[in-house]
């Protein structure tokens, strides 16, 4: 497509979120990206290690190069509390040096005119305790199979996800876990962030109570499709009264098998849960969907066996019923999307915007390479997750289009530039 048709795409045009509080000026927006590039609030010591992390001055660049007047940026998932959180290098809302640390984030976003919602991220039973120093919780005790591939501090390697079972949450303990949630969503705000998004996909908490692989109850949060919502909708609806109903959103993976989430009834558990939160919440500031086929590891035969052992046919899937349940609440697509397939969508009446993840990371300047027709900078897998001596290589190192031009295309004897890639890829 050539620039100038690039240029008058309805990705470039306005569109109003947060029920009409935010105009963005274009609908390319940062996907969520766990990095993994905060700094430990302590150092380790036997028997003593850290378990906090903190964005810095380094996180806030990072940010600030990938901010448009006018555009939007989801952060990197964001742990509510230390039972929440799944890895280090990720940064949380719930130490009062976590404020300190976001504040020069939202700061440096704002200066140059753009928006950002704080990701609020509970890892559920995708941790374990020697990572966060807390037992993990779940719906049911359903341990993760295998290992994360990551070391708990203190290990010589992985631990086994069925050595450190999840706790079954009680009552009161899902109450108190939305405690955590509001209170990190009233800390978002005081730092700056223009409202918060809940990651409610990838096998994490709330989609852990959704997915009737993991969620095994019999009281009213499991054992049917209505019931197995509950969670998320409290969660929700919580979240609302703490910091405004126009505030909040939700990321929802209907489809999705990352972390072992394979439970049945797709379409009636997210059908009945969209209803609910369109009923209940209309003011909801967008819901963002993952695409039915993508997946971070699986191939897409494995997706396609998958979804079709549950009796739907993979090569007409789609998200349509969940768009029609939600009408006028804003609804952003993530997942395989790139400079070739991103024209038109919005045109369709599908989505009201795109989000862009991996290309995202290796090109700081992505609206503007799509709106002039730019080749992407090719992403390097190998640099996605932390923690690294050298935290800004392969995060804050990359140049834009017009640096590239002026510079050789060459930074630090790298040759950055490379043909952005045709073929789907699938992200691990």
């Amino acid at each position: 497509m050539a620039a100038a048709a690039r240029a008058s795409d309805k990705l470039f045009s306005p569109l109003s979120i947060a029920n009409g509080k935010i105009t963005l000026k274009h609908r390319v927006v940062l996907a969520p990206l766990t990095r993994n590039r905060c700094l430990p609030l302590q150092k380790d010591e036997p028997g003593n290690y850290n378990r906090i992390w903190v964005p810095d001055k380094l996180v806030a660049d990072y940010y600030s190069q990938r901010t448009t007047d006018g555009g939007l940026l989801i952060s990197e998932g964001i742990a509510p509390s230390l039972e929440g959180n799944g890895m280090s290098g990720v940064p949380g809302l719930f130490h009062p040096a976590h404020l300190d640390g976001w504040r020069p984030v939202t700061e440096a976003v704002h200066d140059k005119g753009g928006y950002i919602y704080a990701q609020l991220w509970h890892a559920g039973r995708t941790t374990t305790e020697p990572f966060s120093g807390k037992r993990s919780v779940a719906p049911s005790v359903v341990p993760m199979e295998g290992d994360s591939g990551r070391i708990p501090p203190g290990y010589s390697g992985p631990v086994l996800y069925a050595d450190h079972p999840p706790i079954e949450l009680t009552k009161e303990h899902i109450k108190s876990t939305i405690e955590d949630y509001c209170n990190a969503a009233k800390m978002a705000i005081e730092a700056g962030f223009d409202g918060v998004e809940v990651h409610g996909g990838n096998g994490y908490l709330p989609e852990q109570f959704l997915s009737s692989n993991t969620n095994k109850r019999t009281d009213e949060y499991g054992g049917s499709p209505e019931r197995r919502c509950r969670f998320v909708v409290e969660l929700m609806e919580g979240l609302a009264l703490a910091v405004g109903e126009q505030n909040c959103a939700i990321r929802l993976s209907p489809f999705g098998l990352f972390n072992q989430a394979r439970g049945e009834q797709r379409i009636e558990t997210w059908a009945s849960l969209c209803k609910e939160l369109k009923t209940r919440l209309p003011e909801l500031s967008y819901v963002s969907l993952i695409e039915p086929r993508f997946e971070q590891i699986h191939s897409y035969a494995e997706k396609d066996e998958m979804i079709s052992s549950w009796g739907l046919d993979p090569s007409t899937i789609n998200l349509k019923f969940l768009r029609d349940i939600l009408g006028d609440t804003p609804v952003f697509s993530a997942g395989g999307w790139n400079d070739t397939n991103c024209w038109g969508v919005v045109e369709s009446g599908d989505y009201d915007a795109i989000l862009f993840g991996r290309y995202f990371t290796s090109n700081p300047d992505l609206m503007e390479r799509l709106k002039h027709g730019k080749i992407f900078t090719m992403y390097e897998r190998d640099r996605f997750y932390g923690p690294f001596p050298e935290r800004e290589r392969g995060y804050t190192d990359y140049l834009t289009w017009r640096q590239q031009e002026d510079k050789g295309k060459k930074t630090d004897g790298i040759v950055r530039i490379q043909p952005h890639v045709t073929e789907v890829e699938i992200a691990v």
